[in-house]
């Protein structure tokens, strides 16, 4: 007779998790010796908190396409580990999280140390992880563990994906199951098939004459773009027939952004360029984004205005077509499907020279990609000098991962990127934090690219003992900590009147030497880009390395953003 725990392991294998990411308590602490069975053909990534641990998971699953499995105690998973599951869901990534109510045998009623099954005396996690995963399962027999788990992958991967979790009761974990036909369970497969839904035909060609007749069709590429394939299909299409792409913040770097269609991220925090080329539209292609308001400066109508511009919107879940506003055409389907579908069709080819010229006249007049005349105190790097330096450094074999600030800004407004795919950034709640975990778990994802994480000194804090988690799994990164003292965005957005935004000054260079890492001061732009090369090589040893860049304290987001 076999285990609950044992048959639990299994069934991970069955629906082909290979990696799970945890700190270990109380229910999953019971299962590790399961683990320990299937060490050569499962990974389990010890991290230092559950924070570090949910984000990991949130990022694999979100550059792999397969559900990120984060393991941790009910009351720290659902509370320092909610950070990662909650960009699960903004973000669409696929996830499961496993759990247990943290109860001790026989005393869930009794309000015990640490218990969670929403008894008097006692938190709910199930109620608090329902509020931020698509299914929460709740298993208190063995079977329904093995039932929940499986579902829990099923959700996570369908459209939207996102979390999806399984809570279990403590005591099953180690139950006996015993034999009971009436709840017979099934292979794995069979519950995780499904068909894509085919996009209609007649509607892609209603699509691709609204393409054909627009005098300055301009495509809105957001999250649903991010594939190697749909990447590649985007950028023949709009290069074709002259279609401008502007990007949502989740779209970022889906094409190379020094092509000739291109025209930046959309938003308050992104390019003038693509804002004002939105504005000129008359025919509007939304392509796997959820026309959020925060990309559209806060439904700005002189962006996009649906009584005077046509506005078509391709998604694989048919809720975002008309959520934010009214829409001419809905397609359903996957946006790799309705690209393939609109190739051999006419998308007015005799007016792309006119097309072009009119992106090109825009991105001129708007300055793409041209840094702002701004100077850093001596001693100092200003963030557009961070900018140049990457824009000089990059090369195709680089990740680049973002955090959460002014430095992040920067990025998504100044830097055009070359590499298709490039970016990993934090495209749910955004906060800070992420960019340390999401780079390690962008090593483990991406084993032969060199992930390099840009993240500001508030967030670097927060979870800086990813480095250590780097060091034990053999995940070298580079990390650029922007040093500034302090939270540069609150200071600039309280305008002089400062409490509550200023650090202690911290060497992270130190810091970083103290958990096994190289860690290297850089106080010049010209001495920048050599701390760069020099991390690259390190990590082609298999060493991290943190770059601690000085930045004016003064410098603001303020001249990258479109106010």
């Amino acid at each position: 007779m076999t285990t609950t725990k044992k048959a639990l392991v299994q069934t991970l294998l069955e629906c082909g998790a290979t990696h799970a990411f945890t700190l270990p308590g109380l229910g999953i602490t019971w299962m590790l010796d399961e683990f320990y069975e299937v060490r050569d053909r499962f990974r389990v990534v010890l991290t230092r908190s559950e924070q570090i641990a949910s984000v990991m998971a949130q990022t694999y699953g979100k550059l792999s396409g397969r559900p990120g499995v984060f393991m941790g105690q009910g009351p720290f998973a659902s509370t320092t580990g909610a950070f990662g599951i909650l960009e699960a869901q903004f973000a669409g990534s696929p996830m499961v999280v496993l759990t247990d109510t943290s109860c001790y045998d026989g005393f869930g009623m009794y309000g015990v140390y640490q218990t969670m099954t929403g008894d008097y005396g006692a938190a709910d996690v199930r109620n608090v992880l329902g509020t931020m995963t698509k299914y929460c399962g709740y298993a208190t027999e063995p079977h329904e563990a093995v039932y929940g788990l499986q579902l829990a992958f099923k959700h996570a991967q369908l459209p939207r994906m996102g979390p999806a979790a399984l809570v279990m009761k403590s005591p099953i974990i180690r139950r006996e199951m015993p034999d009971n036909p009436r709840v017979k369970l099934y292979p794995s497969e069979g519950f995780l098939r499904h068909t894509p839904a085919r996009p209609d035909a007649g509607a892609v060609e209603s699509l691709a004459a609204m393409i054909a007749g627009a005098r300055c069709p301009v495509v809105i590429a957001g999250q649903g773009t991010q594939t190697e394939s749909t990447r590649t299909q985007l950028a023949e299409v709009a290069q074709r027939a002259g279609i401008a792409v502007a990007t949502s913040y989740n779209g970022k770097g889906v094409v190379d952004e020094t092509s000739p269609v291109a025209v930046g991220m959309l938003g308050t925090w992104g390019s003038k360029s693509a804002n004002r080329m939105l504005s000129q539209a008359d025919v509007v292609i939304v392509l796997g984004s959820s026309l959020g308001p925060d990309y559209l400066r806060f439904r700005d109508e002189g962006m996009l205005d649906p009584t005077r511009q046509r506005i078509a919107h391709v998604d694989v879940d048919a809720r975002h077509a008309g959520w934010v506003l009214p829409v001419e055409l809905a397609i359903t389907g996957d946006v790799g499907d309705v690209l393939e579908m609109l190739k051999p069709q006419s998308l007015g080819e005799a007016q792309r020279e006119a097309r072009l010229e009119a992106i090109a006249a825009n991105n001129a007049a708007h300055g793409f990609g041209v840094l702002p005349p701004v100077v850093a105190a001596d001693g100092t790097l200003h963030y557009a000098d961070l900018i140049r330096v990457l824009d000089h450094v990059l090369t195709p074999k680089d990740m680049l991962v973002l955090d959460a600030g002014n430095n992040r800004i920067w990025v998504t407004s100044m830097l055009r990127l070359r590499t298709p795919g490039q970016l990993v950034a934090p495209g749910g709640i955004g906060g800070m934090g992420w960019g340390l975990p999401a780079a390690a778990a962008t090593k483990l994802v991406y084993p032969d690219r060199n992930p390099i994480c840009l993240i500001g000194d508030g967030g670097a804090a927060m979870t800086l003992s990813t480095l250590a988690t780097c060091v034990q799994e053999k995940l070298p990164i580079t990390v650029i900590v922007a040093n500034n003292q302090g939270l540069g965005m609150v200071r600039d957005n309280m305008k002089g009147k400062r409490i509550a935004v200023d650090f202690s000054p911290m060497d992270f260079a130190m810091l970083a030497q103290g958990m096994g890492c190289q860690g290297i001061r850089v106080n010049r732009a010209d001495a920048l880009g050599d701390a760069i090369v020099a991390a690259r090589e390190a990590g082609r040893q298999g060493i991290t390395t943190v770059i601690d860049v000085a930045i004016d304290p003064a410098a603001s987001h303020v001249p990258a953003s479109d106010y």
